[in-house]
């Protein structure tokens, strides 16, 4: 009889062979062991045995001493209990995403048993039009758990970049280290010196306040609605959400494909921005710019974000000249080709390297990268 961990070693190589391997082993242990592992193997069966098309799940169908087959909810719930959280995330992912499992999708009660994650707001995006009022209202409490973590952690990296640098001139009321004027502190604190022990004895303690700007920056989002972008997609709601929120930036959202969504109103509330989107195949970009022109005021304060990956639908000779009228009239012009926290971009490199020789901001951005430039754009 093998050691008890070698029993173990043994049943987790039997599970990832699985019985149908040639002169594979039972497996071993106690009969609760042994009953654990069957356990998980019928799960994972549920799963991987699309892998190998209709006959052998018909096969698998007829053999009479077999557990009958698990429903989508009962099979969430086995997983969960059956397996680690970093396995249950990649069992949800490859069940909705390889193995094309929607019916996990139109169950509120089965939806509500999954991990909330972005895989899994991906798929919800890619799948909301098709389900029912009840299961959209959980689909939409998953969206919105997901994006407050994501705007979370964001908000604190990007904070610093965005506020602005501390104004020396004027005192703050916020006694924090990061407020704290050295500089002025030590000045104003030299009379206190104490010769014979030598240190300087602090007696006032002195703290900056942030530049209080007395006009806004008009930030023009415009985002590619196109599957492949999907990542970029979540990542840009998010950041318009952030940008929002800020009193020195006034933040306008369009969505495009071949036609052109004004969704400004909901810059605020990146849910809305995703739940409200469509997913689609063409695209326009000229047509995008060309309405995004209509919102600008104030050409020398004003930044278009566009986030594409530049395989542009129409005669790319529309999209260089309308380019070139922005960055001409004083305008901050980027081309996001991804905006996600990879950055690997994917995108059109030639039409790329063109709008980047005519003055524009071509390339990947992961969102932090995305705050600093911002930042430093009205920080000037």
């Amino acid at each position: 009889m093998p050691e008890p961990r070698q029993t173990d070693v043994l049943n987790k190589w039997r599970l990832i062979l699985g019985k149908n391997a040639r002169n594979h082993i039972d497996f071993l242990g106690t009969e609760q062991q042994q009953g654990l592992y069957e356990n998980m193997e019928n799960t994972l069966d549920f799963l991987y045995q699309r892998e190998y098309g209709e006959d052998i799940m018909r096969e698998d169908r007829r053999g009479g001493t077999e557990n009958s087959c698990l429903q989508a909810a009962e099979w969430i719930e086995k997983v969960r209990k059956l397996f680690p959280k970093s396995t249950v995330e990649i069992l949800e992912k490859q069940a909705l995403g390889h193995f094309g499992l929607t019916e996990l999708l139109t169950d509120k009660q089965v939806l509500a048993k999954m991990q909330p994650n972005t895989e899994l707001l991906k798929i919800i995006l890619q799948f909301k039009a098709n389900m029912k009022s009840e299961v959209l209202q959980e689909a939409r409490r998953i969206v919105r758990r997901v994006v407050e973590e994501l705007t979370e952690k964001l908000w604190v990296e990007l904070k610093k970049s965005l506020l602005g640098k501390l104004n020396r001139n004027m005192p703050s009321q916020v006694h924090s280290i990061r407020n704290l004027d050295f500089k002025k502190t030590i000045h104003r604190n030299l009379k206190y010196y104490d010769r014979e022990q030598e240190r300087l004895m602090l007696k006032d303690i002195y703290f900056s306040s942030r530049i209080s700007r007395h006009h806004k920056w008009r930030v023009i989002i415009a985002v590619d609605e196109s599957g492949s972008m999907l990542d970029s997609v979540i990542y840009s709601a998010v950041m318009a959400g952030i940008f929002a929120s800020l009193p020195m930036i006034d933040t306008k959202v369009v969505l495009f494909d071949t036609k052109v969504v004004d969704i400004s109103g909901y810059a605020d509330d990146p849910v809305e921005v995703l739940m409200g989107m469509q997913l689609s195949g063409g695209t326009d970009i000229n047509n995008a710019l060309t309405y995004c022109e209509t919102l600008c005021t104030v050409p020398y304060e004003t930044i278009y974000v566009v986030v594409t990956d530049l395989f542009e639908g129409r005669d790319p000779a529309y999209l260089m000249k309308t380019s070139t009228d922005i960055i001409s009239s004083g305008s901050k012009l980027l081309f996001l080709t991804t905006l996600d926290r990879d950055a690997n971009p994917v995108y059109h490199t030639t039409l790329g390297q063109e709008l980047a020789d005519r003055g524009a901001f071509v390339g990947a951005m992961t969102p932090e990268q995305l705050g600093d430039h911002i930042g430093k754009m009205i920080g000037r």
